[in-house]
């Protein structure tokens, strides 16, 4: 009994990814058809076909299944875009990075708290829970979108490097004001900014010595006996990388990140592979890229809870605007504007102002509030699925007629 069991989940699984890769393959034609960045219409395709409209597909937020896509698609989508960044642009650019990253979530977090106390009237530990979960911004969705849509390159590359960063400061705030809520702990800066030193050394250490390592392997003039293995090799560091990391209880998107940067730099380390493997490379990573796009964000919509984001509705939607129209661009200028060294310019800080999609990230940070049975936690993810759905509908789809509004649109160079 217990065999066949087995069996009829594994063939309910199998038919389930079947259906979404089926469906995802179309929809990501009739977006690249239509020219806006898919993954807003792979979220529409979830609530679709999820088990609050046509019932097609079922698989729980928190399902072992679900928990693997997630967490290995997040972190190739960032491997993807690490891939793309590179050193030359990064030198100019790395103190705004820096600044966003951590300072930047703060100016957030603050300012969406205080509009979710006024607004939906919560105590304030709850609010700040809120403010907090909802800081970062999402790479699992940015990425692809700068990738589909040519934006100057360190007006992307700032904003993709923001977005792999600041998880962990987000992570940590999120989790020292639950402390403090449930009366297990109490806040402490210094200790907060001990631990992301930490997270950030550990990772950005983990990803730089397993990129090294990989980029030998499948590059070096010598020792690049795995060249002919180039994708394997990089799957393979690509979870190494976030389970080093996160063994050493640091942020392993951080590391992925960095090992997406060293591998994608590798002419710069004096590496370099052959003309058709790099190819190959560079075929298989779109392709595995596009995947679990198609998959965390298809998922990611059929497993919006329309009747727990109708409690909140009104207040979510007044906290969410609050939250994408005052606190980002408050964050982008405060944060950028100092920076003598990028010299940004007025339209490339409005243009970052409008780019901070919410996806996986915050979705995952409610969910693990929701589990601890946080304060306010229903309410929370409520806000959060709200956020998901007005940041990446709204703001995804108006991002490359606003990158031509502002004269960056298939701009190159620093």
């Amino acid at each position: 009994m217990e065999a066949s069991a087995s069996i009829e989940i594994a063939k309910h699984t199998l038919v389930s990814c079947g259906l979404i890769l089926a469906i995802g393959t179309i929809t990501g034609l009739l977006a690249q058809k239509i020219k806006i960045p898919d993954v807003a219409v792979f979220l529409i395709v979830g609530m679709l076909i999820g088990p609050e409209a046509l019932g097609l597909i079922n698989i729980k937020a928190d399902s072992a299944l679900n928990q693997v896509i997630l967490l290995f698609g997040a972190s190739y989508i960032l491997f993807d875009g690490g891939a793309s960044l590179r050193f030359s642009v990064l030198k100019h650019v790395w103190i705004t990075i820096v600044v966003l990253a951590t300072v930047g979530v703060v100016v957030t977090a603050a300012i969406t708290s205080l509009a979710a106390y006024y607004v939906l009237g919560v105590p304030l530990m709850v609010a700040l829970l809120l403010g907090s979960a909802l800081a970062s911004t999402d790479p699992a969705t940015l990425v692809p979108i700068l990738r589909q849509v040519k934006i100057r390159d360190r007006v992307a590359q700032t904003v993709i490097s923001e977005s792999a960063f600041n998880d962990a400061t987000g992570a940590i705030i999120t989790f020292g004001v639950l402390a403090v809520a449930m009366g297990t702990g109490q806040f402490s800066l210094t200790t907060s900014l001990l631990d992301l030193l930490k997270q950030s050394v550990i990772g950005i250490g983990a990803g730089a010595a397993l990129g090294y390592l990989a980029a030998l392997l499948i590059a070096h003039e010598r020792w690049s006996f795995l060249a002919e293995y180039a994708p394997v090799v990089t799957l393979a560091a690509v979870i190494a990388a976030y389970f080093a990391a996160d063994g050493l209880q640091a942020s392993g998107f951080m590391a992925v990140f960095v090992f997406g940067i060293m591998l994608g730099n590798k002419e710069s380390l004096g590496f370099k592979m052959q003309p058709g493997e790099a190819q190959k490379l560079e075929d298989y990573v779109a392709t595995t890229a596009f995947i679990m796009r198609l998959f965390i964000f298809i998922l990611l919509g059929a497993q919006v809870d329309f009747a727990l984001m109708s409690q909140h509705v009104v207040g979510g939607v007044i906290v969410v605007a609050i939250f994408m129209l005052v606190a980002r661009p408050a964050t982008v200028f405060l944060c950028a504007m100092p920076d003598r060294r990028a010299r940004w310019t007025f339209n490339e800080m409005v243009f970052m102002c409008w780019t901070r999609e919410t996806g996986v990230i915050p979705a995952a940070l409610a969910g693990l509030l929701l589990g601890m049975k946080a304060p306010g936690a229903p309410m929370i993810a409520s806000v959060t699925f709200i956020a998901i759905l007005m940041t990446i509908l709204i703001q995804a789809p108006t991002t490359k007629w606003l990158g031509g509004r502002l004269g960056l649109l298939g701009s190159r160079g620093t």
